[in-house]
């Protein structure tokens, strides 16, 4: 199974399981993790939600490489409603599936109406980014590592464009302009992380954060959490990531056309690991 479901008391924990690939997300694991979070949302005992990643590594972002790449298959589509991009060709067929898979499945996900922990461990890399940054809080580890090298490909960050708000405007420009890691201390210091642990302690700690949280009223989390979302809303976040992410496609486009058709701009899986190393 790509994600595994646990429920522990009032705690529901997702956890992205490809391990092997350091939790790559293909289609198949953004619709499981679609799934899961819906199961969540309906069970009426579930009053908090932790994401989490199998192995030494939270995620090392979209799978642009792996045997189990699923870019061409069709799936019943959640998030937006638009053409399926299977069959369809050029920026026809990126456009399409980015709205959904990416784009639209974040934005989804930042509305499920309890509260999420992300819980990060080691690599958390480009795509990864997205999957921490839709979730309310985030505990990470002392050996997490984060990055977005995507301008590297000529691309200006990964599809849910939230750099601004969730590092700052300078942070944001030194994490893209540069495609190095920063640590968690970094991370923490930036403010995109609530708390920084000892390895050994991290799925402690946030089942102890969890558990804090659940005994709020679930009417008074789901308002509570709605209005910190409208209000960072109000600060450009929504209307601002529609306009990167018409950025983020003509970047492609350019690829494609200066590098005979590929639009990833001569980058896969190894060049992006090695280049935020």
């Amino acid at each position: 199974m790509t994600v595994e479901y646990e429920r522990r008391g009032p705690v529901a924990v997702v956890t992205m399981n490809r391990p092997e690939y350091r939790n790559a997300q293909n289609s198949a694991m953004t619709y499981a993790l679609d799934a899961a979070f819906t199961r969540a949302v309906d069970d009426p005992e579930v009053k908090v939600i932790v994401l989490a990643g199998a192995g030494k590594h939270f995620s090392a972002g979209h799978d642009i490489g792996t045997p189990e790449r699923d870019v061409d298959v069709s799936f019943e589509r959640k998030a937006v409603l638009w053409w399926d991009h299977v069959g369809a060709e050029g920026g026809d067929q990126r456009f399409a599936r980015e709205s959904e898979v990416y784009l639209g499945m974040c934005r989804r996900w930042r509305e499920i109406p309890k509260p999420t922990i992300a819980s990060v461990q080691g690599a958390c890399i480009a795509g990864a980014l997205m999957l921490a940054w839709v979730c309310d809080m985030i505990v990470a580890s002392d050996d997490a590592f984060f990055a977005d090298p995507v301008v590297r490909m000529g691309i200006p960050g990964v599809e849910y464009f939230a750099h601004p708000w969730v590092l700052g405007p300078r942070a944001a420009k030194e994490v893209l302009f540069t495609g190095e890691r920063f640590t968690a201390q970094q991370a923490k210091e930036w403010g995109m992380l609530n708390h920084v642990v000892p390895r050994a302690d991290l799925e402690t700690e946030t089942m102890a954060l969890a558990e804090k949280i659940a005994v709020m009223p679930r009417m008074g989390l789901a308002l509570a959490k709605k209005a910190v979302n409208q209000a960072e809303d109000l600060m450009g976040l929504r209307s601002g990531m529609d306009s990167v992410f018409g950025l983020h496609h003509f970047a492609h486009a350019h690829n494609a056309e200066v590098s005979g058709g590929d639009s990833l701009g001569g980058q896969d899986a190894r060049s992006m690991r090695d280049a935020s190393s």
